[in-house]
C-alpha cells in the first residue's frame, strides 16, 4: 500500500473542498494534513498584537490547522482521525491530538503545517506531498523541477523554514504541486511526473 501525507495548504482555501473530492475520487491512500489557512492567520495577528508565548502561539496554531479540518470534513463527509496510523483510503487528521500526545517539533513560527505534515510522514513511513496555489518552488523567478533542500535552508520560499533541515535530518523528500490545476494532484498521488518542485535530501531514496 503507498501511503501519502498530502498537505493541503491554507492558500486553497477557497477550492480546498472541491480539491479534496478529486483527491478522494482519485482512489489514492491519503492522509490529509489540513494547513491553517485564515485561522492560523488570526493566530499570526494575535501575537503580533499581544506578544505570545511561543508555546501558546505553537498549541493555538495547531488549534488552528483542527479548524481547517472540520470545515473540510463539513464540506466534504471525509472521515476525521486524530490517529497517526497507515490505513486505507483518504481521512483528514486533527492534528491537535497527535501532537499533544507526541510533542517532539520545536515550538517556532518557523515550524509550520508543512514540517507538521512531513513529521507525519516520517511517522507513517508515507510520501510526502505539498498542495498549494503556485506550481512549486520558485528561485530567481524560475520554477525549480527538482532542488535539494540544502539550498532551501534560511530562504523564504512556498515552503516553510523548518522543512528544509527536517528533510535533511530525515532523509527525506517533498513534492509541491499546484492543487488548482485538475489532474495535477491527482496523478502526483497515481506516481505520475508532473509539473511541480521536487524536494530531495542526500539520504532519501
Amino acid at each position: 500500500m503507498t501511503l501519502f501525507v498530502l498537505k493541503l495548504g491554507g492558500s486553497l482555501f477557497d477550492k480546498a473542498p472541491e480539491v479534496l473530492r478529486r483527491v478522494a475520487n482519485s482512489g489514492a491512500d491519503v492522509l490529509v494534513v489540513p494547513g491553517g489557512g485564515p485561522f492560523a492567520g488570526l493566530i499570526r495577528d494575535i501575537d503580533k498584537e499581544r506578544r505570545l508565548s511561543e508555546d501558546a502561539a505553537h498549541w493555538m496554531a495547531v488549534l488552528a490547522m483542527d479548524q481547517y479540518a472540520y470545515y473540510l470534513h463539513d464540506k466534504t463527509g471525509i472521515e476525521l482521525t486524530p490517529l497517526l496510523v497507515r490505513k486505507k483510503g483518504i481521512r483528514i487528521i486533527l492534528p491537535y491530538e497527535v501532537l499533544r500526545r507526541q510533542d517532539e517539533l520545536p515550538h517556532s513560527w518557523d515550524v509550520t503545517s508543512d514540517t507538521i505534515a512531513a513529521w507525519m510522514a516520517y511517522k507513517t513511513g508515507a510520501g510526502l506531498i505539498k498542495a498549494t496555489d503556485v506550481d512549486g518552488v520558485t528561485l530567481e523567478g524560475c520554477l525549480q523541477q527538482a532542488i535539494d533542500a540544502s539550498a532551501l535552508k534560511g530562504i523564504e520560499t512556498c515552503v516553510d523554514l523548518a522543512l528544509p533541515g527536517f528533510l535533511i535530518d530525515h532523509g527525506m523528500g517533498a513534492l509541491v504541486v499546484n492543487g488548482l490545476v485538475e489532474g495535477r494532484l491527482e496523478d502526483a498521488l497515481k506516481g505520475k511526473q508532473v509539473i511541480g518542485t521536487y524536494i530531495t535530501s542526500k539520504n532519501h531514496v
